[in-house]
């Protein structure tokens, strides 16, 4: 998968140097917005790498609840109903079902993107 993403960057540095040779354009005029995006005043958000940790984070902790509830539960653990596993359970299983239907979207973007003609 790095050797693909490495293929990837490679290919997006050699159109930038070809636009770069082609087209000058320190002599465009830039509106307030383009100037304000070329100084960099943007507000610092999460990354996509971030946000994607943060909620296979989420998911995991989601599944480690439902796995301590259900152990707690098997033991005859008061604290434990039949109720709580259920929803925890139900709610892991929903989360990670979700987490795996974004992570085929993101494949399947990933191989468009790489069957696009240039």
């Amino acid at each position: 998968m790095s050797h693909s993403i490495t293929s990837v960057l490679s290919q997006i540095r050699t159109l930038q140097n070809q636009v770069g040779q082609t087209a000058p354009l320190a002599d465009v005029p830039r509106s307030n917005a383009i100037q304000g995006l070329a100084e960099g005043n943007a507000v610092a958000a999460p990354s996509f790498s971030q946000a994607l940790q943060g909620a296979i984070k989420g998911v995991n902790e989601a599944q480690q609840k439902s796995g301590q509830l259900a152990a707690a539960f098997e033991r005859g653990d008061a604290s434990a109903d039949l109720a709580k596993v259920m929803v925890a359970s139900q709610q892991s299983s929903l989360a990670f079902r979700a987490t795996v239907e974004v992570r085929n979207r993101l494949v399947q973007a990933y191989q468009d993107v790489m069957n696009m003609p240039l």
